[in-house]
């Protein structure tokens, strides 16, 4: 027997329907004939355009991001249809004009920029109309491909720009008219074109790109038999199978559906066939797919957008995120293992698995591009230029790969259909994250504008009477609420807008923080934000498990909420302690601080999972029922949840007491083990 026979029976064409119903991105036209070539033609022009911008970087940023607008504005009415339900096979002719009215109105910009320039903020009727149309028509774009909260969000922002006089309190302002509003927003750098849209149009784009020709070579396939060839023969090793693979596929996906979908058609079929119950199969997948948005070095393209909202290297935020991102899949990890021994749970026969030592000799070249991306990142260079590297080192590495193809009698690996495929893909793919930052760039406006930052902030801790924890608290619900359903990108850009200068206002009130100080509270907003996917009511990563598992998807949702319990705990820790983000701590600080964690992640599953080393309970010697006495005891679980928080914690006082009594609950648990054999 081999793999194979462990996947589902759902074809592929089931799971791009999945894909498609859940994932909006993803939801889009598959033109043929001569509307192929118009879109094909596009997307290459697109980007080579992007690729020439960046290589050249003498033309002005306005018209690289006008361009790129334009590009997008023009492709996003080619390829989503008005609603899901419509035909993919057709084009509307409202959706043709749609397309060159959007373009058309940034092409304006571009056109008459030295003239706008020189006008100096003295906008012609002309101008305001221009603006008017491309607004509402980024609007309409962002209601098919990226989603309602973020558009619903952004029209309320403008609406308060004209309205604030009218408005109680800290939310008073003198109000604008629309000529002001417009020409902010449309015409500035503080609006649309702002900073979201600047980081898009350079290094984001290169970096779907690198992913693009990454997914092309088949980098996902191998990532999966890597991880089986390491994990699949340990006990529950599909499962563990599942938290190495999406770890390594998500941050180069950048979404947690289609990382789910993708990974999880291979994995939670094995994890049923092994014994997992269904909800929890799903549940795997969906938190360790979700979790690889917050793996770095990439983080589903957030990492560069945070890098540059807080004006920090690039480098910096990577370096922030490992810690977190390595407990949270402890936490997923020490799960899946106490699941399996609690269930009794073997892995895969040997000679189901592949050998890592002949995979790695004929498939190993594959991780060579990512090395390069972290070595150049390593060694100071910027996100652009690392990402350069990385496109032209996994460009190098497959015509090498197709000439060894050619003289071995095979039809080569990569050939210029493939190339095709791979910008046509990169371009598709910055689509929704354009538009994302685009409407954030509206957002940000606003708030510029009305100076509503600041007033967000301090209404926020005055309704937490200046408490830090109620603070937090309120940051987390409002963070998990406005993360629904929207893509990693527009998700970052809605929390740390709307409530991240809460935290940063509770814990350095009316004094300027440095760049390195707003980092925890924007990684805080950023976490909770991407556990929306696996939260209930919504929680679209865990329903596209369930779909696979033929689960239930509320139950999977909370098996996902359960599994991904280090997202809710360890931001907290990183507030209070920024040296667990590497913010000011020496390498031996850092390292204590990862060993204690780890050991209290691994409290805290115990307690979640109601299992250690033994099914014989506490009360094992006493006159009780059977199913009491093979249950962990509550006081029990409780006592290895204190000892985790302790750990977690990273105080020296804390950390002792917590290993402490995490050693004496593993003894005693040893001890029970050998008692009950």
């Amino acid at each position: 027997m081999d793999i194979e026979t462990l996947l589902p029976t759902t074809n592929e064409d089931e799971m791009k329907k999945l894909m498609k119903d859940l994932d909006r991105e993803r939801s889009y036209r598959e033109h043929k004939c001569w509307r192929q070539y118009i879109t094909v033609l596009v997307s290459i022009a697109f980007c080579t355009f992007q690729l020439f911008a960046t290589l050249k970087g003498t033309i002005p940023t306005q018209i690289v991001r006008a361009s790129h607008l334009a590009f997008v504005q023009f492709l996003a009415f080619l390829l989503f249809p008005a609603t899901k339900k419509m035909a993919k096979n057709t084009l509307p002719l409202y959706d043709v004009l749609l397309a060159f009215m959007g373009a058309g109105c940034w092409c304006y910009y571009i056109i008459n920029f030295e003239q706008i320039v020189r006008r100096a903020g003295a906008y012609t009727a002309l101008d305001i109309v221009i603006g008017i149309i491309g607004i509402i028509i980024l609007f309409e774009s962002c209601r098919r491909i990226v989603g309602l909260p973020i558009m619903i969000i952004a029209g309320c922002f403008i609406l308060y720009a004209f309205i604030g006089r009218y408005l109680p309190g800290f939310l008073n302002h003198r109000g604008y008219r629309l000529s002001r509003v417009v020409s902010h927003l449309y015409y500035t750098t503080e609006g649309i074109m702002g900073t979201p849209i600047g980081a898009c149009s350079t290094f984001i784009f290169l970096f779907i790109l690198f992913g693009a020709f990454l997914e092309k070579t088949g980098i996902g396939q191998f990532f999966i038999d890597a991880c089986n060839a390491i994990a699949g023969s340990a006990s529950g090793g599909p499962a563990k199978v599942a938290v190495l693979s999406s770890a390594l596929l998500g941050t180069v996906s950048g979404s947690s559906v289609s990382n789910t979908v993708g990974s999880g058609s291979f994995t939670i079929p094995m994890m049923k066939k092994l014994g997992y119950r269904g909800e929890f199969a799903g549940a795997v997948e969906a938190a360790a797919s979700t979790g690889g948005q917050l793996m770095p070095p990439i983080m589903g393209a957030a990492a560069f957008l945070m890098a540059e909202s807080v004006g920090v290297p690039y480098i910096t935020v990577v370096k922030a995120a490992v810690i977190p991102a390595l407990l949270y899949f402890a936490g997923i990890f020490i799960m899946v293992h106490l699941e399996a021994h609690k269930r009794g749970l073997k892995g895969l026969p040997k000679n189901e698995i592949p050998r890592f030592l002949p995979l790695f000799l004929s498939r190993g070249y594959m991780i060579l591009p990512l090395l390069v991306i972290i070595f150049f990142l390593c060694s100071g260079k910027t996100a652009t230029y690392s990402a350069l590297m990385g496109i032209v080192s996994i460009i190098i590495i497959s015509i090498a790969a197709s000439f060894v193809d050619l003289a071995n009698g095979k039809r080569p690996r990569f050939n210029l259909h493939d190339l095709i495929d791979v910008l046509c893909a990169a371009a598709r793919g910055i689509i929704s994250v354009a538009i994302a930052c685009g409407m954030a760039g509206i957002i940000i406006g606003v708030v510029t504008l009305t100076g509503l930052g600041l007033k967000l902030g301090a209404g926020l801790v005055a309704l937490a009477h200046g408490k830090l924890f109620i603070t937090l608290l309120l940051t987390m619900i409002s963070s998990i609420i406005l993360g629904m359903g929207a893509p990693t990108t527009a998700n970052y850009l809605i929390t740390s807008t709307i409530t991240a200068t809460a935290i940063v206002h509770c814990l350095y009130g009316g004094s300027a923080p440095t760049p390195e100080q707003l980092l925890p509270a924007h990684m805080f907003a950023f976490y909770f934000g991407i556990i929306a996917d696996v939260t209930p009511p919504v929680a679209l990563a865990a329903i596209a498990g369930a779909a696979i598992a033929r689960a239930k998807p509320m139950r999977t949702a909370v098996n996902a909420t359960k599994l991904a319990i280090g997202a809710f705990i360890v931001p907290y820790m990183f507030i209070y302690n920024p040296a667990m983000l590497m913010i000011g701590a020496d390498k031996l600080s850092i390292l204590r601080i990862a060993i204690t964690a780890i050991v209290g992640m691994f409290g805290l599953s115990v307690a979640l999972e109601g299992y250690a080393f033994t099914k014989t309970g506490f009360l094992n010697n006493f006159k009780v029922s059977k199913s009491v006495k093979k249950s962990m005891s509550v006081i029990e679980r409780m006592c290895f949840m204190v000892a985790g928080l302790c750990c977690i914690e990273s105080h020296s006082v804390t950390d002792l007491v917590g290993m402490a009594i995490i050693f004496v609950l593993i003894c005693v648990q040893l001890l029970r083990r050998r008692k009950a054999e």
